[in-house]
């Protein structure tokens, strides 16, 4: 995939460094509202909103905001657009409105946003900038909307407030209280790492192939690309 493409950017977001599971941002929300299901995606749903036009407005202001005053610059961008978010929030989904209460505000210093404005939006395209705020809105979204379910089935016995588990069954319910989010988000984090960990490596040149060249090397799928696979003393 070309390096800034629109599908470059949304796979980096939701798979490559996913804000959740790779780079361990935003903890707050995710630890604390994703007791149900409905909390998880609702959460995650209004930060990418936010975080997609973040991340346009600052790449569009980003050759007109000063340096020195660019972090408050940003912080000004993601509180008006919070303040949009959370009275249509109030306005048409007052349920959700109730449920997420004090974290819509904070979403103004929720570190990926921030961290986004300061390392891709500030310096890249608005077209390439705005795929990145959905490429890591998505993977927020889809991260703690997994967490979420896992520990309202574990918790309650429902997801999405459908019940799942038999009558018989006897709920978890420190799966849905602090500790629980802290049992969860290790597992699945774990989980990731597992599976990416037993991804097939790009296969290395011969040891020949490092001393003669590609020319003396045999390997029709070669890469061409040098790999030192000799032993390090």
């Amino acid at each position: 995939m070309r390096e800034n493409s629109p599908a470059e950017r949304l796979y980096n977001g939701i798979i490559k460094e996913n804000p959740t599971f790779v780079l361990v941002l935003g903890m707050c929300p995710t630890l604390a509202v994703t007791t149900a299901a409905i909390n998880g995606i609702g959460m995650g749903l209004t930060t990418t909103a936010v975080l997609m036009m973040s991340n346009l407005f600052i790449s569009l202001l980003r050759n007109i905001i000063p340096d020195k005053v660019r972090m408050p610059a940003y912080i000004v961008i993601v509180a008006s657009f919070v303040t949009v978010v959370e009275l249509l929030l109030e306005g048409f989904i007052p349920s959700l409105y109730d449920s997420l209460g004090i974290y819509i505000p904070l979403i103004v210093v929720n570190c990926i946003i921030l961290g986004r404005a300061e390392s891709f939006a500030s310096k890249n395209t608005p077209v390439a900038s705005i795929f990145d705020g959905i490429g890591m809105g998505l993977g927020f979204t889809l991260s703690i909307t997994i967490l979420a379910a896992f520990r309202e089935l574990i918790g309650a016995g429902t997801v999405f407030g459908v019940q799942i588990m038999p009558g018989a069954y006897e709920p978890a319910t420190i799966f849905i209280l602090a500790p629980g989010a802290f049992f969860v988000l290790a597992f699945l984090a774990a989980l990731r790492a597992r599976i990416q960990d037993k991804k097939p490596k790009e296969e290395q040149h011969p040891v020949h192939c490092m001393e003669g060249g590609c020319a003396t090397c045999g390997n029709k799928s070669c890469s061409g690309k040098f790999y030192d696979n000799t032993e390090k003393k």
